[in-house]
């Protein structure tokens, strides 16, 4: 079959993509699919005993990404940190896909390393990092504590690059609170010291890390044999988007002599608000910082940062040396000497591009935008007669409803029937254990007033036929 022309292909993908904003408004926001109904749809599609036309195929690509799929993108998905992505984001992906610079040596892509690292040096100050300090592009915020994780061990037990867990002096422990993301309990697995190692210390009335109860966890760690290895404090919880405590958090890590790592993969996009930068005071004290571009900044998905003031534990973790790749660069470090990836994409110039459409300052605004979003969506709720039962000063709202109570099951039918009827997503969650509530998170820079109007409409509508 003769290849489909390359004009005719990018007409093809322009036209799904150009309005696409504009029509997935116009559409359900949930997906409800039988697996094997997409299964059989999928193999009608694509049958690989011959040959399709690339825009043919496209099409049909675009069609079940349009049906079969929560649109995430959509202004009224109010559900976890996946936002709409800004166009010039889209381009840049596909921008980075047609050269396919790889990026694990440097004199092989200085362009886009640089491009890459002119990104995160810009970011690193609004929480506090120095200029040398360790950072990276990686897949996710998971990989990116994992990064932080494996440097502690470099930091703290330099023997343990070389001999393992066998050269730990003592069995360590890495400290979050029950309110944590759950990439930990994979890390600790991950880092060879077992799911065991993760100790997870309760929160306090706000749902944020109890600094008190963390000195007794360790206290009581100690006792049983374990030696702290990390701290983790979350800027911004999934569940409830809670900031802990951070100076009050890293005293005790200081006095434990602990590695303090803020998770901050959501929140961290908070630092870059004059009126929002306060709530993260203390991050500047973290010796490595999870922050996500694709929650906050509205970006593609596969793009977190790594930050790490100490670029020696990075390297003493992850650096290599082989008889196969090209000779180091004299002035620049290569990237898979410092990542847990080696061969990847240039993550970073989709977010580069997105900083540079709208300046640091410009998203300093658009944050405190949709900050300003969740508070509206507050008021909206408490007004209706809804409750919110966390505090914060991101958009995260978790509400409950007096007439709801006594049912168990009541919230969850409240939010299943909300995604039923298609015209907004919100989720359930469960805060400290045992306290369900309706959670609603503004994740789109395309959502408006009006659309927290429909939200508060749709609940109320819920619940009154629950």
């Amino acid at each position: 079959m003769r290849e489909t022309r390359p004009a005719a292909l990018w007409s093809a993908l322009l036209g799904e993509i150009d309005d696409l904003p504009s029509r997935m408004a116009a559409r359900p926001v949930s997906c409800e699919a039988d697996p094997a109904d997409v299964r059989a749809e999928v193999e009608r599609a694509f049958d690989l005993s011959r040959p399709m036309a690339a825009d043919q195929a496209l099409h049909a690509a675009a069609r079940l990404l349009e049906s079969r799929t929560v649109q995430v993108t959509h202004p009224r998905y109010l559900g976890l940190f996946n936002p709409s992505v800004r166009q010039v984001t889209v381009a840049a992906d596909a921008l980075v896909a047609a050269y396919n610079p790889q990026l694990a040596v440097y004199s092989h892509a200085p362009g886009a390393i640089e491009m890459e690292r002119h990104a995160l040096r810009s970011l690193a100050p609004f929480i506090g990092m120095p200029a040398d300090a360790a950072m990276t592009f990686t897949s996710g915020g998971s990989e990116a504590n994992l990064t932080a994780i494996l440097a502690a061990l470099a930091h703290r037990c330099p023997a343990w690059a070389e001999g393992g867990i066998a050269a730990l002096p003592a069995r360590l422990a890495i400290y979050a609170s029950e309110e944590s993301h759950h990439s930990f309990v994979k890390i600790a697995r991950l880092a060879g010291l077992g799911s065991g190692a993760l100790r997870l210390v309760p929160v306090d009335g706000r749902l944020a890390l109890d600094p008190a109860a963390l000195a007794r966890a360790m206290a009581e760690g100690r006792a049983q044999g374990f030696e702290p290895l990390a701290v983790v404090a979350t800027a911004g919880t999934t569940g409830a988007g809670v900031i802990d405590p951070l100076p009050a958090i890293a005293e005790v890590a200081s006095g434990e002599g602990a590695w303090l790592h803020v998770d901050a993969a959501w929140g961290g996009a908070a630092a870059l608000s004059p009126r929002l930068r306060p709530a993260l005071a203390g991050i500047e004290r973290a010796d490595s910082v999870t922050w996500d571009a694709h929650k906050w900044l509205q970006v593609p998905m596969g793009t977190g940062m790594s930050f790490c003031r100490h670029p020696a534990a990075v390297a003493r973790a992850f650096a290599v040396a082989t008889g196969y790749m090209p000779a180091a660069a004299e002035l620049s470090q290569d990237p898979f000497t410092s990542s847990v990836q080696w061969s990847r994409r240039a993550l970073g110039v989709k977010v580069l591009l997105a900083l540079a459409e709208l300046s640091l300052e410009g998203w300093g605004a658009l944050v405190e935008r949709m900050a300003d979003l969740g508070d509206a969506l507050r008021a909206r709720l408490r007004e209706a007669g809804w409750k919110a039962v966390n505090e914060t000063p991101l958009p995260v709202v978790c509400a409950t409803h007096a007439g709801l109570r006594g049912a168990k099951e009541s919230i969850g039918a409240v939010v299943r029937e909300v995604q039923r009827r298609g015209r907004v997503w919100v989720s359930e969650v469960v805060l400290a254990g045992n306290q369900r509530a309706v959670r609603m998170c503004v994740t789109s820079f395309l959502t408006t007033e009006e659309d927290l109007d429909t939200v508060v409409e749709e609940l109320e509508r819920a619940r009154q036929h629950v």
